[in-house]
């Protein structure tokens, strides 16, 4: 299992938008499918309409994704914990 981040374009009401989720899968192809089922089934878009730019690997420590962090957390804690995003000078 590893993860990856999908990103695309998608109909959320009467405006298309960006999105990007990151989801663990046994390949891109998965990612892509439970993407389009995520995407389908909160917003009642199909498939066709649903337009995906990438599909990336990436590293389980960079995301804040609370389902990656679940699935790979003894990876995560074996490797120092995770990788803090930089933070937002006040």
């Amino acid at each position: 299992m590893k993860a990856y981040r999908v990103s695309g374009i998608a109909p959320f009401g009467s405006v298309r938008n960006k999105f990007s989720l990151d989801l663990p899968a046994d390949s891109k192809a998965d990612a892509e499918h439970m993407a389009y089922s995520i995407i389908g089934s909160r917003h009642k878009a199909k498939r066709r309409v649903i337009d995906i730019e990438s599909v990336d690997e990436i590293d389980p420590r960079t995301s804040t994704e609370p389902k990656i962090l679940h699935v790979f957390r003894e990876q995560i804690a074996a490797a120092g914990g995770p990788i803090a995003p930089a933070a937002e000078e006040e």
